[in-house]
């Protein structure tokens, strides 16, 4: 299932700039930065992007895997939120933004969580990092592989925390991919952690460095990153009624111009994008013939709402036509691809995206397989 969400994230991160274009839509800003890119997050259209697919260094962006891997572990049971953690010397060394833990000590995970999320420890992440895979050495090879899995085709890691590295990298796009997948993944670990202002650790107070969370309500999230040669970098993500956007800002010169060209990003989509709601969580798209299964026909569609960011005004010149497999043959599993929804805005295409089976078809009897043979012969 999991390889599933990735290709149909995978599918559905399509610009809509050059269609903007054709159809003389308001122009996407232009940011002072060396990448950004804006995207739907409900359905991961891509609604403005810049060099999105440039490597660049991550700095503290690489600290979403490293909060993904750990809620990860949290889930699997790997680790638990009240364990207290035993601080090496290596995480208490660790260069750059610190929470200050100190040596000899022990740390509980969701303190360590914080003091990532709110305060961008770099200590934090090599405790986390070392408590979940042993060293981070061995942590770095599992963010490789979760990459790998998420379809960041343009990354590579070599730290838990972002320490500049020649070898660790990635683009404005696999960052999205990844925000994306951290946001839909473990929606309530975000809402918990990535809009809290401020955390208090070892007598020390330290503010979160999004600005964006006291200059817009609708903002709660997501991560500042900086170093000398990433310059400075902001992922913020907004939700405004049904709505979340997802801005990725990546070498602006200073902290309150990636603030504000992060804001001036997801105003744009806001204002010139509305939503459109095509099809319920589980509400059939079709129903497909099926052969040589237990039965004849099963239904197919969206595991998740699947809505559209839409150029206002458009709303009625979307259309949309099913393609189905050819002769779809048993077994077939809950969310296997099972067709293709071909979508249209004003008679151009505007997308494509994976629909997948409501419910598993086993497959029939000897008998029931027999017949369907013979009846594809004639079909």
């Amino acid at each position: 299932m999991r390889t599933l969400r990735s290709l149909f994230l995978s599918l559905l991160l399509t610009p809509v700039l050059a269609l903007a274009q054709q159809m003389s839509l308001p122009t996407p800003p232009t940011l002072a930065a060396k990448s950004w890119l804006l995207i739907e997050v409900s359905s991961g259209q891509v609604l403005s992007s810049q060099a999105a697919d440039d490597r660049l260094e991550p700095a503290s962006l690489t600290k979403l895997m490293t909060a993904y891997l750990t809620f990860s572990a949290l889930k699997q049971g790997t680790i638990k939120l009240d364990q207290a953690i035993p601080v090496s010397e290596k995480a208490w060394r660790a260069q750059g933004s610190r929470m200050f833990i100190q040596v000899g000590t022990q740390v509980v995970v969701e303190d360590l969580i914080k003091g990532m999320i709110v305060q961008s420890g770099n200590d934090a992440c090599v405790a986390l990092a070392e408590a979940i895979a042993g060293s981070e050495d061995n942590f770095a090879q599992m963010m490789n592989r979760e990459a790998q899995r998420l379809g960041m085709k343009g990354t590579s890691f070599r730290n838990a925390a972002g320490l500049p590295d020649p070898q660790h990298y990635t683009t404005a796009s696999d960052l999205g991919r990844l925000t994306t997948a951290l946001i839909r993944d473990f929606p309530q670990e975000y809402a918990k952690y990535y809009s809290l202002r401020e955390f208090r650790y070892n007598k020390i107070t330290q503010p979160n460095r999004n600005r964006l969370l006291w200059l817009d309500p609708s903002v709660d999230g997501v991560k500042t990153g900086h170093t000398d040669a990433a310059g400075y970098c902001l992922i913020s993500s907004a939700k405004r009624g049904p709505r979340r956007l997802l801005s990725v800002v990546l070498g602006t010169a200073s902290d309150s111009v990636r603030a504000q060209e992060s804001l001036k990003l997801l105003n744009y989509g806001f204002q010139f994008y509305d939503a459109v709601r095509l099809y319920a969580k589980d509400q059939p798209v079709t129903t497909m013939k099926v052969w040589k299964g237990a039965q004849s026909t099963l239904k197919a569609g969206f595991a998740n709402d699947f809505q559209l960011a839409v150029p206002k005004g458009f709303e009625q010149s979307l259309k949309s036509e099913f393609v189905a497999q050819p002769k779809l043959m048993a077994p077939i599993t809950v969310g296997q691809v099972v067709g293709t929804l071909k979508v249209s805005l004003d008679g151009k295409p505007f997308g494509e995206y994976p629909v997948n089976a409501l419910e598993a078809v086993p497959a029939a009897g000897a008998i029931g397989r027999a017949i369907d043979t013979v009846r594809l012969w004639f079909n």
